[in-house]
């Protein structure tokens, strides 16, 4: 049986009298995509922090690999293994692409003892940044500046950056936002690669490429979970074409 890596439970965020997240239930298991989508506000944005720790639940759990979590920061989501990317670019743009992934890789294990160390000596950082460059196909631009790579770039990049860190599970957000047909493409097979050997979750607008590449797929409306199942039955979901798909799907 597949591996629920991430799940949560009920899971709830109000702001004031607003439910950005009502009662949500979700499962990130081992070797599967699983998208999420839905309208602007649906909730999408924020079930993601709060997967990731940026944000505390009202109500409801959160648990990894079958153990319940107390609430947790960004730093102890990322060090279990919960690896996550924002909408907008979130890269250091002086830095080259393999000194984003080296400095990935050193949050991933800190060494408070070694703070005299240069940090180009260290094997492990080193190692892990340039295995994660070539895993999203930047092996021969890690010296480049992130301010220099094209748009595309950037957002492997960002995965690159992820991957540094050894996630089991990555939570992405738009991760093919302002990309052109060619772009998405060479990121719609990133991922299938990928899924392998962790859990995605991913958070995307573009309907062509969730239907291709997702093997789950739940719809949030207004906060809540409108339909979670195989793309096939999504895709005929009538309550889902009536709220978000149309006819265009």
């Amino acid at each position: 049986m597949p591996e629920a890596i991430l799940a949560a439970r009920e899971l709830t965020r109000r702001f004031g009298g607003l439910f950005a997240v009502d009662r949500v239930s979700i499962e990130v298991e081992s070797g599967q995509i699983h998208a999420l989508i839905g309208p602007n506000g649906a909730g999408k944005s924020t079930l993601i922090n709060l997967l990731a720790g940026e944000l505390a639940s009202s109500a409801g759990s959160i648990s990894f690999r079958g153990s319940p979590l107390p609430p947790a920061s960004p730093e102890r989501m990322a060090r279990l293994g919960v690896g996550r990317t924002f909408q907008r670019s979130n890269v250091f743009l002086e830095l080259s692409a393999f000194e984003n992934c080296r400095l990935a890789a050193q949050a991933r294990t800190p060494r408070a003892w070694a703070v005299h160390e240069r940090a180009a000596l260290c094997r492990a950082s080193n190692d892990g940044a340039a295995k994660a460059l070539t895993l999203v196909g930047l092996g021969s631009r890690g010296s480049v500046l992130a301010r220099a790579l094209s748009h595309g770039e950037r957002r492997a990049l960002e995965i690159a950056m992820c991957l540094a860190t050894q996630p089991c599970v990555l939570l992405l957000d738009e991760p093919l936002a302002g990309m052109d047909a060619a772009e998405s493409g060479r990121m719609l097979e990133l991922l299938r690669q990928l899924k392998h050997d962790r859990g995605i979750l991913l958070v995307e607008h573009d309907m062509d490429a969730v239907f291709a590449v997702a093997d789950v797929i739940t719809v949030m409306v207004n906060g809540a979970v409108l339909a979670s199942g195989p793309p096939g039955a999504v895709r005929s979901d009538k309550l889902v074409r009536d709220a978000y798909l149309g006819d265009a799907v």
